[in-house]
């Protein structure tokens, strides 16, 4: 996936947040952290203000859908 097709998802599921939003941009970021590493899924926290809408911090490593904490 590349980083703007994950950020177009990242940005629905926002619009909507909620639990099950968040579940999935959980998903989306897993496969971020994948394909890319840390430094994007920070990136992409950031800069769509996931650690606002979801609670996502900054350094949470995603695997499987997971967060797994930092």
């Amino acid at each position: 996936m590349t980083l703007d097709r994950a950020r177009q998802l990242l940005k629905v599921q926002a619009d909507f947040g909620g639990f099950y939003n968040g579940n999935s941009a959980k998903l989306i970021l897993s496969e971020v952290q994948r394909e890319h590493g840390q430094e994007a899924v920070d990136q992409l926290i950031l800069e769509l203000k996931l650690d606002q809408i979801f609670g996502f911090e900054q350094g949470t490593r995603f695997e499987g859908g997971l967060a797994m904490g930092k």
